[in-house]
């Protein structure tokens, strides 16, 4: 009986786990890659001038 409860409890976490990983952490994560891609072209570009 306590086993059953314990996959159960179990599920839940995981449940809340996978939701945290897919509606926060994957789109924050998303946003900071594209970011700091784009701010490092654009300081290339303060340096090295635009590309000819």
């Amino acid at each position: 009986m306590s086993l059953d409860k314990e996959r159960k409890s179990e599920r839940r976490k995981e449940t809340r786990l996978f939701v945290f990983l897919v509606a926060c952490l994957f789109p924050l994560l998303s946003v900071a890659i594209v970011g700091s891609y784009g701010f490092i072209i654009w300081f290339s570009q303060m340096l090295y001038g635009p590309p000819s």
